[in-house]
């Protein structure tokens, strides 16, 4: 049996040191989750740091600024969205029945305020950037607003988070280049297999709660075969993210933190287990590190004695 997880640790920072008045809206955005955040955020600061490194410097602090800013806000507007179309489905879930849409404590017409406040602001930082950037921000909307729908027409709703999730490699890398290139294209694409492996994990803690109320998911698809799934997901994820690399003619100190990444990647593998629900979340959690080691390879990317590797 999977082990039942509340949908965010008890000694998290909301619950300990907000005021009981905020603890609702924060928690409507899962700021007291936030490996969101960061998953959301990691290829966007990816996208920046290759494409700096293709122009030979360091990566835009301030563009990581801003994008730590705009995942933050747009990941809590698009949390919110999903409660508003999953409530119904929430409660009837062990782990998100305390949600506040699910459990009533806030109501659809005040997250939908909460999802314009989030969004106005996030706009205006989109609006900082250039028109490349502008355009994919504006294109990543199309994908939000599908994402929710994914798990009742297909098996597989964790592509299309990866598509959502990673769309900051490329709006990253274009707010920096001011267009797009195939390298960043490849990375993107391994970005999704990445996604799609890490949250086939996450939904190890809902496995039996999804087969009862109908809800699809990669995780069930897999059935026996989850483990050797995950691992071909972050395969092809590496050798996706591999191929840009080269294509971005990133120098050889780009390899070093590639290498930490596919053991990291590899260990999280054989440590898939469909009965470990406490497990699966501490595995999920830790892809904060993974892509926090692509970030750091793409930076060390922009030494090239020799041009590329």
């Amino acid at each position: 049996m999977t082990t039942i997880l509340p949908d965010a640790a008890p000694t998290n920072w909301v619950d300990r040191y907000a005021p009981p008045p905020l603890r609702p809206w924060l928690k409507l955005g899962r700021f007291d989750r936030p490996a969101g955040i960061w998953l959301l955020m990691l290829p966007g600061w990816m996208g920046v740091a290759m494409a700096c490194a293709m122009q030979g410097k360091a990566p835009d602090l301030w563009l990581f600024l801003l994008i730590f800013l705009g995942a933050a806000l747009m990941r809590a507007a698009g949390c919110a969205y999903n409660d508003i179309v999953d409530r119904d489905i929430d409660a009837k879930v062990a782990r998100t029945a305390m949600r506040p849409l699910a459990s009533g404590q806030i109501s659809v017409k005040q997250a939908w305020a909460f999802i314009v406040g989030c969004s106005l602001v996030g706009l205006v930082i989109l609006l900082s950037m250039n028109l490349w950037a502008i355009g994919l921000g504006v294109a990543s909307l199309g994908l939000v607003a599908a994402y929710p729908f994914m798990k009742r027409i297909t098996w597989w709703p964790q592509a299309w988070l990866g598509l959502t999730f990673n769309w900051g490699m490329l709006l990253g890398f274009a707010a920096v280049a001011g267009g797009l290139s195939w390298g960043p294209v490849l990375v993107y694409a391994g970005l999704v297999f990445w996604t799609l492996g890490y949250d086939t994990i996450y939904a190890i803690q809902d496995i039996e709660d999804d087969a009862l109320v109908g809800v699809k998911s990669s995780t069930r698809r897999l059935g026996a075969n989850l483990r050797k799934g995950v691992l071909a997901f972050y395969v092809l994820c590496f050798l996706l993210v591999m191929a840009g690399a080269w294509v971005g003619g990133m120098g050889p100190l780009f390899l070093p933190p590639a290498a930490l990444l596919a053991v990291h990647l590899s260990r999280q593998a054989a440590k898939v287990d469909a009965d470990d629900g406490v497990g699966a979340l501490a595995l999920f959690k830790s892809n904060s590190i993974a892509g926090l080691l692509l970030v750091i390879a793409f930076a060390a990317g922009a030494w090239k004695p020799i041009g590329g590797f």
